[in-house]
């Protein structure tokens, strides 16, 4: 069986640095940080008080606010962003046959905000269940593909994957094979979380998984360097449209790039920690340029996991250095989560924006916030800091992996 091939026709972001594609670019390839101090709830007994929220979103600016109360905040992300993704594509959706369209979304915890705040109010009552009727179908993690079906009438395969911050990639992934097989001629994928709430952050915080820079919230998220001190939790949401290669190119649509293949993998190590010598990050980079189809030397551009994690940010360079050999220093390697903060489960979507736009623009967006080196990364590595680089980009990979030790990884080529 010949599998098809299959491209991006559209895109939609919403993100701490900006609230549509364009600003999310701009915000990227100036060195915005999107990291400040929190506004959702009083931060004063938390040990981290900062991180990358949203900045002037009201979701009632795109949605029926009778709508709107009906979803978490996660869904709300996951359809302005896949709303701004279908405009793009410039998707008919009257045209398209609907029965071949599937949506396949991307969270690692879902309505985190919902959950907290019925148990909250179940706690201060007198011990009557009174939960609102749409705790559940707010809370759970599938309702984000389900609401972007409904409001569409997309008959195709509808589901979210889970697999803590790879998620979205995971999603993506997923959604390339529906496509290369033949089941679907188009597919909405990304990711959306909105876990800055007390839930989220005080249980990050009990890992001892967050930055703790309150004195400087704009600097916290600085991965590679060596005063590093854990992330910076960010929220929002990406969306992209894949579509098979003739079906996009029979109604005339922009293309921005081909997704040319994944890989998946496990650490199969430790519930949260890498592993050290980033086995699991080697064999799944492996497993992606195999199903692409390409070798290490075609690899211009890597938007790294890069969490600003001490362990972490160490072990993925090791594992790139070990895959590419002495290519990884041709390589423009960067962290846009030190802009955006750890968007979760959405942090692959956004993190495959970003390498798509690098090569539509010839511009790698930079890692902020270094300042220190570290002993323990390669010197001979670009790693792209505190400055954008123009480059010619022809193949960039995205890198995602989550507690658990899931690793994903999808990479996209200039279409030829």
């Amino acid at each position: 069986m010949e599998l098809k091939r299959v491209v991006v026709t559209g895109l939609g972001a919403l993100t701490p640095i900006g609230n549509t594609l364009g600003d999310y670019w701009d915000g990227l390839i100036s060195g915005k940080s999107g990291a400040a101090p929190i506004t959702y709830y009083d931060t004063e007994k938390f040990k981290t008080k900062f991180a990358c929220e949203l900045k002037n979103f009201d979701a009632t600016d795109f949605l029926d606010r009778k709508e709107a109360r009906k979803m978490d905040k996660f869904a709300q992300y996951a359809m302005v962003a896949s709303d701004e993704a279908i405009a793009d594509a410039k998707l008919n959706v009257d045209e398209v046959n609907k029965l071949r369209v599937g949506v396949i979304w991307g969270a690692g915890i879902g309505g985190l905000e919902t959950f907290q705040q019925e148990v909250l109010n179940f706690a201060e009552g007198d011990g009557t269940p009174r939960f609102n009727p749409f705790f559940i179908p707010k809370m759970i993690a599938d309702i984000a593909p389900a609401n972007i079906s409904i409001k569409y009438g997309f008959m195709g395969p509808n589901y979210t994957t889970v697999s803590a911050c790879a998620s979205s990639a995971n999603a993506m992934f997923d959604a390339l094979n529906m496509i290369r097989l033949g089941h679907c001629d188009v597919v909405v994928t990304g990711g959306s979380e909105a876990a800055v709430t007390i839930a989220g952050m005080g249980g990050f915080n009990a890992m001892h998984a967050l930055s703790t820079r309150n004195e400087s919230p704009e600097t916290a998220s600085r991965p590679f360097d060596g005063t590093r001190d854990g992330f910076v939790l960010g929220e929002g949401a990406g969306a992209l449209v894949l579509e098979e290669y003739e079906h996009a190119k029979a109604r005339g649509a922009k293309i921005y790039a081909e997704i040319a293949g994944g890989g998946l993998s496990s650490d199969a190590y430790h519930m949260t920690a890498p592993h050290p010598e980033g086995i699991g990050v080697v064999e799944v980079m492996k497993n992606c340029l195999e199903n692409a189809g390409l070798k290490p030397e075609d690899v211009d551009h890597i938007n790294t996991h890069g969490t600003s994690t001490p362990l972490g940010d160490v072990a993925e360079l090791k594992a790139i250095s070990k895959v590419f050999g002495d290519h990884a220093k041709n390589i423009n390697i960067n962290s846009t989560k030190s802009m955006t903060g750890h968007l979760l489960g959405a942090a692959g979507a956004i993190e495959a924006i970003s390498v798509i736009l690098a090569m539509e623009h010839g511009i790698v967006p930079p890692t902020i916030n270094h300042t220190t080196v570290d002993e323990n990364i390669d010197p001979e590595l670009n790693l792209t800091l505190n400055k954008a680089q123009k480059r010619d980009v022809k193949v960039a990979m995205s890198n995602t992996f989550g507690f658990g030790g899931h690793n994903a990884c999808v990479v996209f080529k200039k279409i030829d």
